[in-house]
């Protein structure tokens, strides 16, 4: 896959998660869930490609939702106008999302009782999971939305964001 243009036009500007798909999120989630939002929006590449064919520009609003366990990606151009809504199935991401979620538990409760070496171990464990997960994401979109490693990995965390049930 070529490298995606990191210009001004294939980037997300605004991204929104679907709030009536999060049931429940605690503090350390919400503040996973500001983190990633934030560094999303400073720093992405995002293409849809068949949108940018038909000759749509970008800066785009991106709104994420679950729907009947598929993950929507509402894309909109700045001016709020829907361009498309892709549909991904997230039959193979319920295994990542469920050892993410354990793993950022033992995390949570590591950093507040274990010492730095354990700490580390966990946090590695969960970079390894979190990674794997976002060259799955990108495999996912391929063909579809062109983008670079470190936004599939935000956009995973936010994916994740939507899957708590409490």
């Amino acid at each position: 896959m070529p490298a995606p243009d990191p210009s001004e036009k294939f980037r997300i500007a605004h991204i929104a998660l679907d709030e009536d798909t999060i049931l429940w999120r605690n503090a350390d989630i919400e503040q996973e869930r500001r983190v990633a939002i934030y560094d999303l929006i400073e720093d992405n590449v995002f293409k849809p490609i068949r949108a940018v064919e038909r000759g749509v520009e970008g800066p785009f609003r991106l709104k994420l939702a679950v729907m009947d366990g598929r993950l929507a990606m509402e894309i909109a151009t700045s001016a709020g106008e829907v361009v498309e809504t892709l549909i991904l199935g997230l039959a193979r991401f319920r295994r990542p999302i469920r050892e993410y979620f354990a793993i950022c538990d033992s995390y949570y409760q590591a950093i507040r009782k274990a010492t730095p070496a354990e700490i580390e171990t966990i946090d590695m464990a969960r970079r390894g999971i979190h990674n794997e997960a976002a060259e799955l994401l990108m495999e996912r979109l391929e063909g579809k939305v062109e983008t670079d490693f470190a936004t599939a990995r935000r956009l995973f965390t936010l994916i994740c964001v939507l899957h708590i049930k409490g």
